[in-house]
């Protein structure tokens, strides 16, 4: 073994082994990792940043753009409006979300669909009163799987995509995943639909804290004249506000509350009700509802605006204390309104706008994202951090998801390469403003962009400097006389042993040189085998850190280390079990 072998399997051995080990972010090991790999001379200097400008990057990237473009054009929540019910038995509402968040997760990034809908799991569960621990884990699989069905359902996918390219001179296409991807995916989804999840042990609710008083926001929603709720009475959307946890507390009729509750009044354009919940239940109801949030609102849509919600706290001397918004004249002199106010969780028989502003009371601004600071200085407020709620622009879900279609079909027919049809759809939701400046580089995860991008030089190196031979050699000298089948399931086998304790895309741009190579020692396609680390290359089913979707479930979950090789061990033998004739059959040797 050379130097430079010797080197590269040393420096790659210790990229591995501090990422399992975790304890340093894993972007900043990768890229300490190509540093060392350019010092020591294995990837040449001129070629250390190339992973940046590399397609496969890009497209994560704008990839990620996209599916916080669908969050804010309310395309998902229109999804999830049909499909989420706390009164399905368990099995039927495991079945019903897996199906949502596989598709889901085929169509935008699959850390998104899980981090959409897990808030949405937790939520049936709270009122089946059961507990989330049963439904999260099958739903974080769920995506795991539906990532396999398209190029851009998970980063792993369009990292072979590209490697393939360079290795056999094309790419796999938006739907060359696709007839493997959906059989694995709806076998795993059926298997833990109806034997999987009792072998999830059930732990306490530990998923979010019930909410408390000083969550509670006491705000106004006002009634448009095309809404459906003109005609109807408050006590109509009880059912609506139990669903969004939302309290209704009665109706402001020209300018005055009226007595009580107001349950059984007819409500009229103009009229305003009285709500109370937390900002995000608030906002999702007001949408569900057909209701606006001002009269400026209603007149201009709100979908014309780049808006927000922010939560501010009145500190002593602050110049909103003693005062109130009307008085303040806030939305002519700053271009915000005053959405609610939360004291303590007291309920007020005052007009929001015309309720005097006490020390240390929270108040929910909205408005123009960049004029919401200016705002909450000029008040003498203080944001709270990680207290900015998106306003979702529901009135282009429909637009948004027309735009995507439009831009997948050019590329699949080939008309323009899928990273220029999805450079467009970012540059189209930007121009409509369903995505801001600060959502396009707000939603890109700069540390998997870092790590994709400082791992394709160091995976190129290895492969230059003759690793992936060696590796083909060892398992060839060690499989001789095995049929092709069987080689194909070690080889994924070997595939899902590092997907469980490393990043997908590491696991991708390590196992698909070694797949190829075995195919080509083989004399067979290459195309079974870079299918096979497809799909073994997305498995981290055995513990959390082996995908993303493992770790966001674990602490809403309240689970456990060991918990996760229950359901994904024999899942994991299923996937393969069926992975490897299912690939045989639609991409033959």
């Amino acid at each position: 073994m050379s130097y430079e072998q010797m080197f590269i399997f040393g420096l790659l051995g210790v990229l591995l082994g501090m990422l399992v080990w975790g304890r340093v972010r894993y972007d900043l090991v990768a890229f300490g990792a190509l540093i060392v790999a350019v010092l020591g001379g294995a990837v040449a200097v001129e070629d250390a940043f190339s992973g940046f400008g590399h397609e496969a990057t890009a497209i994560v990237a704008l990839v990620l753009v996209i599916s916080r473009a669908m969050i804010n054009a309310g395309a998902v929540e229109l999804i999830a409006h049909y499909v989420v019910s706390a009164s399905r038995s368990l099995p039927a509402h495991i079945t019903i979300m897996s199906v949502t968040g596989a598709a889901l997760s085929a169509i935008i990034n699959n850390v998104a669909a899980i981090v959409i809908l897990m808030s949405l799991d937790i939520e049936a569960a709270k009122k089946a009163g059961r507990s989330p621990s049963l439904s999260l884990m099958p739903l974080s699989y769920a995506t795991i799987f539906g990532g396999m069905i398209t190029l851009i359902g998970t980063p792993s996918n369009i990292v072979i995509a590209q490697f393939r390219q360079d290795a056999l001179g094309k790419p796999y296409g938006m739907f060359d995943f696709a007839p493997v991807g959906l059989v694995c995916a709806a076998v795993g989804i059926a298997f833990v639909a109806l034997v999987g999840w009792r072998l999830i042990p059930q732990r306490g609710e530990r998923a979010r804290p019930s909410m408390t008083e000083s969550d509670l926001f006491v705000a106004e929603a006002r009634v448009p004249e095309k809404s459906p709720s003109v005609g109807k009475t408050p006590s109509d959307l009880y059912e609506l506000g139990d669903e969004h946890d939302v309290t209704l507390l009665g109706l402001v009729r020209n300018g005055k509350r009226l007595p009580g509750f107001a349950a059984g009044v007819e409500m009229r354009k103009g009229d305003f009700l009285v709500l109370e919940g937390n900002p995000k239940s608030i906002e999702a109801f007001i949408g569900a509802a057909k209701l606006a949030l001002s009269k400026q609102e209603v007149k201009e849509g709100l979908t014309d605006k780049s808006v927000s919600l922010m939560e501010v706290i009145v500190p002593e001397g602050s110049r909103a204390v003693g005062r109130n918004v009307h008085e303040m004249r806030l939305r002519y002199r700053r271009g915000v309104s005053l959405l609610g106010i939360s004291r303590r969780g007291q309920r007020f028989q005052e007009r929001v706008e015309k309720l005097p502003i006490r020390q240390g009371d929270v108040l929910l601004l909205f408005g123009p994202i960049d004029l919401l600071s200016d705002a909450a200085e000029w008040l003498g407020t203080l944001p709270i951090a990680d207290r900015r709620h998106t306003v979702i622009q529901r009135r282009k879900a429909l637009l948004a998801i027309g735009i995507f279609v439009a831009a997948i079909a050019l590329a699949v027919a080939g008309i323009v390469p899928l990273s220029i049809a999805l450079a467009a759809v970012v540059a189209i939701y930007a121009i409509l403003s369903i995505v801001t400046p600060s959502d396009i580089y707000g939603s890109v995860e700069w540390p998997i962009i870092v790590l994709l991008a400082a791992l394709i030089p160091i995976g190129n190196a290895f492969e230059e400097a003759g690793g992936t031979e060696i590796i083909t050699h060892a398992i060839m000298s060690r499989t001789e006389g095995m049929p092709v089948w069987l080689i194909l399931a070690i080889v994924m086998a070997v595939t899902m042993v590092l997907s469980d304790f490393i990043n997908a895309i590491a696991t991708a741009l390590i196992a698909a040189p070694i797949g190829v190579s075995v195919a080509q020692s083989l004399g067979v396609s290459p195309d079974p085998f870079l299918m096979g680390v497809a799909v073994a290359g997305t498995c981290g089913l055995l513990t959390p850190i082996g995908h993303k979707n493992n770790a966001i479930i674990m602490g809403p979950g309240g689970y456990q280390f060991s918990d996760y090789w229950r359901l994904g061990l024999p899942l994991e033998l299923l996937i393969i079990a069926v992975g490897v004739p299912t690939i045989l059959f639609f991409w033959p040797l």
